[in-house]
C-alpha cells in the first residue's frame, strides 16, 4: 500500500470547508486542484468518524430538516454574493 499523497491536516482543511461552510464537494475539489471523488471519500470518512457529535443519532425527520436548513443557508449565501457583486457593479457604473 502506498503512502498518502496528502497530509491529514490538508485533508481536514478540505473536508471542513465542505462540512462547515456548506460548499459543494466539486467546488472545493476544483479550488484545490483535486478530484471530486477523492474529496467525497475524505468527507464520507470524516462524517463516519464524527457522526456521534451529540452522542445521539438523529431521526430521519431531524435529518430532513437539517438538509433543508443547510440548502436554505447555501441559497442565502449565494444571494448575498450576488447582491454584493451587483452593488459593486452599480456603484462603479454611477461614478
Amino acid at each position: 500500500m502506498s503512502a498518502s499523497k496528502y497530509g491529514e491536516e490538508f485533508k481536514e482543511q478540505v473536508v471542513l470547508e465542505v462540512v462547515e461552510h456548506s460548499r459543494p464537494i466539486s467546488e472545493v475539489a476544483k479550488s484545490y486542484g483535486l478530484v471530486a471523488q477523492t474529496v467525497g471519500n475524505w468527507v464520507n470518512k470524516w462524517r463516519r468518524t464524527h457522526s456521534d457529535v451529540g452522542g445521539e443519532e438523529i431521526t430521519p425527520t431531524q435529518f430532513a430538516e437539517y438538509k433543508k436548513v443547510k440548502a436554505e443557508l447555501r441559497e442565502a449565501r449565494m444571494e448575498i454574493e450576488f447582491l454584493k457583486k451587483a452593488a459593486a457593479f452599480f456603484a462603479q457604473e454611477s461614478r
